[in-house]
C-alpha cells in the first residue's frame, strides 16, 4: 500500500494543470518552439497498456522540452474515419458516430487519468464535418492539379472488408487490416498521383538523418527507383503491332530468346483472338487474376507461363522469339513487358528450361571456357556473342554502349522506372469523406463548389459492406444537382481513404479553428515540421509516405514553406503479453483502469519507461508495476518522512553525495535526449538508493535540500503527480512544471575512481578499483598482475591486449 494517496493527488495535479492551461501554446511565446506529435490513434477500442507506453513517451518529452526552455506544442485528435471504427461498429451493432464518439470520450479520459497533457483547445477528429471539409477541400486542390484522377484499374479486393486496399496494405498477399487473402478485381477507383513525386520522394529521404535507417530503407525500397532502358519490338509478320520492353540490363539484350507479357497486356487478347491458343489464355489469364500480386511476384515454386502463339523480332539481331505470357510479368510494375535473357536472370533461367528455350550467354564469367551454364549469372563479365559490343565490361560500360545505339536506331532511350503505384484512395465503404465529385449525364464529371463544402456524411441505419459503397443505396445523398448546368446529377458514393485524412491532421493542429482555410499560412510555418515524431514502424510505407507527399504538394501550391514533415522520427517497440503484441482480437490486452486504482498513474508510467529500450518489443510483467510503485513510496518518504537533516559543515560524504546527484543527472539528461529512458529510470532508482543510504547515516540540511530537488527535477516529466506535490510539500512556492530542466557542474561529474573490469578471452574474471585518469601501461600492467588473472594466464602466451581504461581491459592468451 503506497504512503501516500495517489488518486486525490492525480486529480489535484491534473486539475491544476489544465485549469491553468500549462501546456497550452501559442505563436507568441519567445521561447524557441518545440512540436510534439505522436500518431493520432484510432478510436476503435480503449486503451490498453501498449498504447500508453506510446503516450507517455510522448508526455516525458512535452514536459522535458518545456523545462528545458521551449515552448512546447503537443497536440492530440482521433483518425477516427475508415475501417477499424467501422468495423468494431459493425461488431457492436452502433453507428459508427455513436461507437466512435463514446470511445473518443473513454479514450480520453484514460489519457487524462495517465497525466498526459495535451493542448485540448487544438483535438480534432477526422470524422467532423469541420475537418473533413478541409479534406474534401484539399482533394479538390489535387483534382485541379492532375493529381486525383479516376480511372478503370485492376485492384486490390478484400472479399472480408468489401472494399478496395492501396498496394501498401496489402502485407504478404492479405488484408493488412483483417488478414483476408486479397483479390484482384478491375473496377473504377479513384487515385492520387503520388508517382508524380516519386524521385523527390526518394531524393529527401537523405535530409532525415533523424529518422531510423530501417524506416528510410522501407520507403527507398518501396519507392524502388531503377535505371535502364526501354525499346520498342514489333510483333513478326505483324510490322502494325508493336509494344514497349524496359529492362536495367540493356547489354544482355542479344541474350534474349523469349519476351513475356503481363497476361492483363492489352496486346495478348489482340494476338490471341481467333486462334487455336485463344480459349487456353483466357482461361490462364482467369486463373492468374485471382492471385495476388506477392504471389505472383513469389520466388518460390515454378513460374507458371504459356506460350501464345506469336513471335516478336528481337532489335539487337532481327532473330524472331517466342512471346509468352507469365504469373510474374506485371502490367503495373514497368511497362508490362520484359526481355527475358535466361543466361543471366535467374527466374528466366528457370522459365527457360521449363520450357525448352536456349540459353545463349552473353556475358562471360570470370574464365568461362564456352560451355552450357548450369546455372544463371548475374555477375560481371565481359561481352560476347553480342556483336560490335564483345569485349566491353558489362554492365559498366556495356549498359550505356547499347543505350546510346538503341537511342541512335531512333528504337529505344534511356529510362528511370519506379516501383511506386499511385494512391489509390477511394473506398466502397462507409465511414469515411465523401469524395467531392458530381457525375452529370451532360457535363461529364464536376467537382463540388468550394461554398458547398462539406458534402456532409448522411447518418445511415444499413451502413454494413455490400460490394458497394452503403452510400450509393441513399437517393437522398446521390440525387442532385450539377453546379455547371443545373441538371440532375448523382454524387460520387466512394469514400476516401482514412490515410487521406492523416496525410494532413498535424497541419490543421496549427489552426484547428480556421473557418477560412485548412490553416494559416503564418502559423503552419511557426510550428511546422513536426520537431518529434512517434509512432509504430507498421506505418513506414503507408501514412509516412503518403504524409510526406501531402506536404510537397501542399508546398508547390505555396500553402507552407517547407517539403517535409517530421524532422525526427522515433518508432517504439511493441507491447507484448502471452508471446504476441497486446491486442484486443488476440485477447491478451492488459487495461489500465485496474491499475490506476491499485498503484496510481506515475508507477504505470515508470514502468512503461523502465520495461525496456524504448525501441524493442518488451513483455508485460505485473510485478513491474509493484516494482516502480515501490520506487515511488521510497521517494515520499523521504521528502515526507526523513528526520529534519541537521546544519553542519560539509564533510566528505556530502561531497560525494552531491557528486552522485550530478552524475545522475548527467545520465538522465543524455539517456532521455537519446531516448534510453530505461536506463534514466535506472539511474534515478540508483541514486534514490543512495540518497536513502546517506540519509541513514545523517544528512546536511542544505546537501540533502539540494540533491533532494534535483531528484524531484529529474522524476517530474516521468512521474509528475508525486514529483509536483512533493515539490510543493517541500516548501516551493512556483510549480515544478514551470521550474527550468537543473544543468549538472561537470568538475562534480568527473569520477576520481571508476570500476575497470578485466577480461580474459573476453570473459570477465575480476575487478578493480582504479584512478579515473590512469594511463594504458599502468592499467595494463596491473591487470596482468592481479592474483586471479594469473590464475587463468599462467602457462599460456599472451598474445594480445585490448585496452580501454580506465573501464576495460581484455586479456588474449592462447
Amino acid at each position: 500500500m503506497a504512503s501516500y494517496d495517489f488518486t486525490d493527488i492525480e486529480h489535484k495535479w491534473q486539475k491544476i494543470w489544465e485549469d491553468q492551461r500549462v501546456f497550452y501554446a501559442t505563436e507568441d511565446d519567445p521561447r524557441p518552439k518545440f512540436y510534439n506529435v505522436q500518431m493520432y490513434p484510432y478510436p476503435s477500442g480503449d486503451l490498453h497498456m501498449g498504447h500508453l507506453r506510446n503516450y507517455t513517451y510522448t508526455d516525458l518529452l512535452t514536459r522535458y522540452q518545456k523545462m528545458r526552455g521551449y515552448n512546447v506544442l503537443a497536440p492530440m485528435g482521433w483518425d477516427s474515419f475508415g475501417l477499424p471504427a467501422e468495423n468494431a461498429a459493425i461488431q457492436t451493432g452502433i453507428h459508427p458516430r455513436v461507437f466512435t464518439e463514446q470511445r473518443i470520450a473513454k479514450m480520453t479520459e484514460q489519457l487524462k487519468r495517465l497525466g498526459a497533457v495535451y493542448d485540448w483547445s487544438r483535438e480534432v477528429a477526422a470524422h467532423t464535418p469541420e475537418y473533413y471539409r478541409w479534406t474534401q477541400w484539399l482533394f479538390l486542390r489535387f483534382y485541379e492539379q492532375g493529381l486525383a484522377y479516376k480511372k478503370n484499374a485492376p485492384v486490390n479486393w478484400c472479399p472480408k472488408d468489401q472494399t478496395v486496399l492501396a498496394n501498401e496494405q496489402v502485407v504478404n498477399g492479405a488484408c493488412e487490416r483483417c488478414g483476408t487473402p486479397v483479390e484482384r478485381r478491375d473496377l473504377e477507383q479513384w487515385f492520387f498521383k503520388i508517382t508524380d513525386y516519386a524521385q523527390r520522394l526518394l531524393d529527401d529521404l537523405a535530409t532525415l538523418d533523424k529518422w531510423p535507417e530501417r524506416v528510410r530503407i522501407m520507403q527507398e525500397n518501396w519507392i524502388g527507383r531503377s535505371e535502364g532502358a526501354e525499346f520498342t519490338m514489333h510483333v513478326a509478320d505483324r510490322p502494325d503491332l508493336q509494344f514497349t520492353v524496359y529492362t536495367t540490363r540493356p547489354d544482355t539484350i542479344f541474350g534474349m530468346t523469349f519476351v513475356v507479357l503481363a497476361p492483363e497486356h492489352p496486346l495478348v487478347e489482340t494476338l490471341v483472338e481467333g486462334t487455336e491458343y485463344d480459349a487456353e489464355v483466357h482461361a490462364f489469364i482467369d486463373q492468374v487474376r485471382r492471385e495476388s500480386e506477392v504471389e505472383r511476384l513469389s520466388t518460390e515454386g515454378d513460374k507458371r507461363g504459356m506460350f501464345i502463339g506469336a513471335y516478336a523480332i528481337n532489335p539487337a539481331n532481327d532473330e524472331p522469339v517466342p512471346i509468352f505470357i507469365a504469373d510474374y510479368v506485371l502490367m503495373s510494375y514497368g511497362t508490362g513487358a520484359i526481355m527475358a535473357v535466361p543466361a543471366h536472370d535467374t527466374r528466366d533461367f528457370a522459365f527457360a528450361k521449363l520450357h525448352g528455350l536456349p540459353i545463349p550467354v552473353v556475358i562471360a564469367p570470370p574464365g568461362w571456357d564456352g560451355s552450357d551454364l548450369d546455372e544463371a549469372y548475374t555477375g560481371d563479365g565481359i561481352m560476347v556473342n553480342s556483336g560490335q559490343f564483345d569485349g566491353l565490361r558489362a554492365p559498366e560500360e556495356g549498359v550505356p554502349a547499347v543505350t546510346r545505339w538503341l537511342e541512335e536506331r531512333g528504337i529505344g532511350r534511356a529510362s528511370v522506372q519506379f516501383r511506386l503505384r499511385d494512391w489509390l484512395i477511394s473506398r466502397q465503404r462507409y465511414w469515411g469523406a465523401p469524395i467531392p465529385i458530381v457525375h452529370c449525364p451532360n457535363c461529364g464529371e464536376v467537382a463540388v463548389p468550394d461554398d458547398q463544402l462539406p458534402v456532409l456524411l448522411p447518418d445511415i441505419e444499413d451502413y454494413a459492406p455490400q460490394g458497394r459503397s452503403p452510400l450509393a443505396a441513399v437517393p437522398e445523398f446521390v440525387n442532385t444537382t450539377c453546379p455547371e448546368c443545373g441538371g440532375a446529377a448523382e454524387r460520387e458514393t466512394d469514400t476516401m481513404d482514412t490515410f487521406v485524412d492523416s496525410s494532413w491532421y498535424f497541419l490543421r493542429y496549427t489552426d484547428p479553428k480556421n473557418e477560412q482555410l485548412p490553416f494559416a499560412r503564418d502559423k503552419v510555418d511557426y510550428w511546422m515540421p513536426i520537431d518529434q515524431y512517434i509512432g509504430g514502424v507498421e506505418h513506414a510505407v503507408l501514412h509516412l509516405l503518403y504524409a510526406r507527399f501531402f506536404t510537397k504538394v501542399l508546398h508547390d501550391l505555396d500553402m507552407l514553406g517547407f517539403q517535409e514533415p517530421f524532422t525526427a522520427l522515433f518508432t517504439q517497440g511493441m507491447l507484448t503479453k502471452d508471446g504476441a503484441k497486446m491486442s484486443k482480437s488476440k485477447g491478451n490486452v492488459v487495461a489500465p483502469d485496474p491499475y490506476y486504482e491499485r498503484y496510481g498513474a506515475d508507477a504505470i508510467r515508470l514502468y512503461e519507461l523502465f520495461i525496456g529500450p524504448p525501441t524493442d518489443d518488451a513483455v508485460w510483467s505485473d510485478r513491474g508495476v509493484e516494482g516502480t510503485a515501490r520506487f515511488l513510496d521510497r521517494v515520499w518518504r523521504l521528502g515526507t518522512e526523513t528526520t529534519d537533516p541537521v546544519d553542519r559543515d560539509e564533510e566528505p560524504r556530502d561531497v560525494e553525495i552531491r557528486k552522485a546527484a550530478h552524475r545522475t543527472l548527467a545520465k538522465v539528461t543524455g539517456d532521455i535526449d537519446r531516448f534510453a529512458f530505461n536506463t534514466a529510470v535506472a539511474a534515478l532508482m540508483e541514486f534514490n538508493n543512495a540518497l536513502m543510504t546517506y540519509v541513514r547515516e545523517g544528512a546536511r540540511k542544505e546537501t540533502f535540500t539540494d540533491v533532494y530537488d534535483l531528484l524531484l527535477l529529474m522524476l517530474a516529466p516521468m512521474a509528475p503527480h508525486v514529483a509536483h506535490e512533493l515539490w510543493e510539500r517541500t516548501g516551493h512556492e512556483t510549480m515544478l512544471a514551470t521550474e527550468s530542466w537543473p544543468s549538472f557542474d561537470p568538475a562534480l561529474v568527473v569520477e576520481d575512481v571508476v570500476t575497470m573490469v578485466i577480461q580474459v578471452n573476453g570473459k570477465v574474471r575480476d575487478r578493480v578499483e582504479v584512478p579515473a585518469d590512469i594511463g594504458e601501461d599502468e592499467a595494463v600492467e596491473m591487470a596482468i598482475g592481479r592474483d586471479k588473472i594469473r590464475s587463468w594466464t599462467e602457462g599460456k602466451q599472451i598474445r594480445k591486449v585490448i585496452a580501454r581504461p580506465p573501464k576495460l581491459i581484455n586479456i588474449v592468451v592462447g
